[in-house]
């Protein structure tokens, strides 16, 4: 397996949820880890909270704005040398009918979800190609194989994530570039809710962030002749319909 130690890695949405777990576990494994969010305060509130873990650097960045992750970049370039890995794992989920959601909503969810993970892949691949490679981790859901009443820009922006992934993964294999989807079910985060508000037995069933964190790990540190490139995860025992 490969080591993460010295390894240098961005994780956008990287303050809470599915993509502060992620930062966590990359900095454990001994990784540097650079991470956005969309206020200053979540990030500086997030970066003094991982600092024990390892050095770990912060922005303010809305990913959905390509002149905002040009900034970003450039600004990991000033504290890092180098870059190995992208998780591109901020999102947002806004949940309507086609007939109730307005233009705005949709192309914030589009911004962000899909938009977002270009822009983000195409500024590491500018840097990839001068440490000759990289691996790109789009977390993308199962809600972009299976779609849902009220989900239309969500399982947009998920589908289309998951044909950006596959797709950058052929334009860039022969360029010692790794491209991976992970797509996970119900996640115990704010998407399913606030948490503050559910009852524990409300989210036993769910994945962990730190299930997802782990599988992101373990896909980094497959051997470099091997490319993991789609991952599902389900939780084992979800709820059941009531008749």
């Amino acid at each position: 397996m490969e080591s993460l130690s010295g390894k240098k890695a961005v994780v956008t949405g990287g303050t809470r949820g599915i993509g502060r777990a992620i930062a966590e576990r990359l900095l454990r494994g001994g990784a540097s880890v650079a991470i956005c969010g969309q206020t200053r305060e979540s990030v500086d509130r997030a970066v003094k909270e991982m600092s024990g873990l390892g050095q770990i650097i912060g922005h303010a960045a809305n990913i959905g704005r390509v002149e905002e992750v040009q900034r970003f970049f450039e600004a990991v370039d000033k504290e890092f040398d180098g870059l190995d890995i992208l998780v591109n794992n901020a999102g947002a989920a806004r949940y309507k009918t086609v007939g109730e959601m307005t233009p705005e909503e949709w192309h914030r969810t589009i911004d962000l979800n899909l938009n977002g993970a270009f822009y983000c892949a195409h500024e590491a691949l500018r840097r990839f190609a001068t440490s000759r490679g990289g691996f790109i981790i789009n977390i993308s859901s199962l809600a972009g194989k299976n779609a849902f009443s009220g989900g239309a820009a969500y399982n947009a922006s998920k589908f289309g994530l998951n044909g950006f992934t596959e797709a950058l993964m052929l334009d860039h294999r022969h360029d010692n570039v790794r491209v991976c989807a992970i797509m996970p079910g119900s996640v115990d985060t704010e998407f399913s809710g606030d948490p503050d508000k559910r009852r524990p037995s409300d989210t036993s069933w769910m994945i962990a962030p730190e299930d997802v964190a782990e599988t992101v790990a373990f896909v980094l540190q497959i051997p470099v002749r091997t490319m993991v490139s789609a991952i599902e995860m389900r939780p084992s025992r979800p709820r059941k319909h009531a008749d």
